[in-house]
């Protein structure tokens, strides 16, 4: 019997269940920022994709994961696109919220998520919903 792990191709999507705990979201980041680097995507869209991460995580857990349950992020890398998903079970749905209040403290997530992905939108689940984003990779010379 072989025990060993075949390893991942390279693009091999990756995923992975948080509880509803504090720090699942910098872990949630740390996991992104890996599944980035093997995938062999740096520098500022990287840093784009783990901020967005990081704010559909902290979604999830203020607003989309009833107690005793969590989130699910599925990163997947293909056609020149990385798309990041985070999966809940709660209700309700993510809104845009356009409003200038310079003086708030949250509600500005979204307002990131959509200024750094290319796309983004909310997706049906049963039960709860799915937010993901989209960021098209940029080819290079040498690429073609």
């Amino acid at each position: 019997m072989n025990d060993e792990t075949p390893p991942l191709t390279p693009h091999a999507p990756r995923e992975r269940f948080y509880r509803r705990e504090r720090r699942s979201v910098p872990v949630a980041r740390a996991f992104t920022a890996a599944a980035l680097a093997d995938w062999g995507i740096r520098g500022e869209r990287a840093d784009d994709i783990t901020l967005c991460v990081d704010e559909l995580a902290t979604n999830a857990l203020l607003h989309g994961v009833p107690p005793g349950r969590g989130f699910r992020l599925h990163l997947r890398h293909a056609g020149g696109a990385v798309r990041v998903e985070v999966h809940d079970s709660g209700g309700g749905r993510p809104v845009l919220d356009l409003r200038e209040d310079g003086d708030a403290e949250s509600g500005r997530g979204l307002l990131l998520v959509a200024a750094l992905a290319d796309k983004w939108g909310v997706g049906e689940r049963d039960p709860g919903k799915v937010v993901w984003c989209e960021f098209v990779m940029q080819r290079h010379a040498s690429d073609t």
